[in-house]
């Protein structure tokens, strides 16, 4: 079993709001240790959030025990109706993440009733708080996330997966049900590395010239996770529609194998020259010297649909279908070099893309 950097920063988190507590002798410092718990988050920026939100959502909480319990008294019945009125409040506000350590503090503090009430309700708002802190404070120092490597090899192992099944369809050297199954598998995993890209696009820099050159390596994190979901649309398609490529003429079938084996070899050489592993030339010329031209390509094409427009064996609709994939992602393969060039050729200085070793 692997410890990761979350669960081990709440172990820690836990220790700090626990030692905080007792050092300042507070009563229940287990309450600091629950809130805690609730408060750890992946990133330093959400992080920040969850202190602005927990503490709107705790003074809420804290504020309707108190009325609660200051008109009503504290039975069963009235920490029920408190906590009922109290969810509608932090609803209304839109801060539904923040309820269940909130419905903790309204709780813990209409424990107890007696004539120093508003004083220990101070304490364990304090209490819970400090909880609250010593998450954010673990995440802000200990084991900061490198989402940026991260977010890297993800797209780049989604990526090379999708290009091997996509050379291994077009041999016809597996079966439809394998590959049907591994589909949806991919599928995941593309959303997984969106949701990634999320909480690398939310980390925060502190000075300009990092900030600039994040903002240019999310446009093309971006084109890189736009380019692995169009390989994958010609995956589908070719494992939709593998009888009508059987069927079409050798001559097509050439061509489009050609053309895929080149524009996937292209892909490759884009992931790699990015973080510095290729000649900045190389790819592109490559490019240009093997694969046809979209326009060449589409020639081709219509003018197979063309000459066989009567022969009822060829599927002219579904090879658009397949066509119209392939051509959209040499578009995006195209314009993601151009995002790459750019950001190598100008501001060199500022476009330093730090891509350590894959974390097991």
């Amino acid at each position: 079993m692997k410890l990761g950097a979350r669960i081990l920063k709440t172990g820690i988190a836990i220790v700090i709001a626990l030692l905080v507590s007792q050092l300042l002798g507070l009563p229940s410092p287990v309450f600091a240790g629950i809130a805690a718990i609730f408060a750890v988050q992946p990133t330093i920026y959400r992080s920040y959030l969850s202190i602005v939100e927990q503490f709107q959502a705790n003074l809420i909480g804290a504020g309707t025990a108190v009325l609660f319990v200051l008109l009503f008294g504290s039975n069963p019945l009235v920490v029920g109706l408190a906590a009922i009125v109290a969810i509608s409040i932090i609803l209304k506000l839109k801060l539904e993440k923040t309820i269940g350590l909130a419905l903790v503090t309204m709780i813990a503090i209409m424990e107890v009733t007696d004539q120093a009430f508003i004083q220990f309700a101070l304490i364990r708002f304090s209490t819970i708080m400090i909880g609250v802190f010593s998450s954010f404070l673990v995440n802000l120092i200990f084991m900061p996330p490198k989402y940026e490597t991260k977010l890297y090899y993800r797209i780049s192992d989604s990526s090379e997966e999708i290009l091997k099944w996509i050379r291994l369809s077009m041999r016809h050297a597996t079966e439809f049900h394998l590959l049907k199954k591994d589909l949806e598998r991919m599928k995941e995993k593309l959303i997984k590395v969106d949701q990634l890209y999320l909480m690398y696009k939310e980390e925060r820099d502190y000075f300009k010239k990092n900030s600039i050159s994040k903002s240019r390596k999310l446009v093309i994190y971006r084109q890189m996770i736009s380019s692995a979901n169009r390989s994958l649309d010609i995956l589908k398609r070719i494992n939709r529609y593998e009888n009508e490529i059987l069927q079409l003429p050798d001559e097509l079938k050439g061509i489009m194998k050609g053309q895929l084996d080149c524009l996937l070899t292209y892909h490759e050489q884009l992931l790699l020259k990015f973080i510095g592993k290729m000649h900045p030339q190389s790819d592109s010329e490559a490019y240009q010297d093997v694969c046809l031209n979209r326009k060449e390509l589409l020639k081709m094409m219509l003018a197979e649909i063309q000459n066989n427009s009567v022969n009822e064996n060829v599927q002219n609709f579904h090879m658009l279908h397949i066509f119209s994939a392939i051509f959209l992602y040499d578009e995006h393969l195209e314009h993601l070099e151009k995002l790459i060039t750019s950001f190598q050729s100008y501001h060199t200085d500022e476009n330093e893309v730090e891509i350590g070793e894959e974390e097991e």
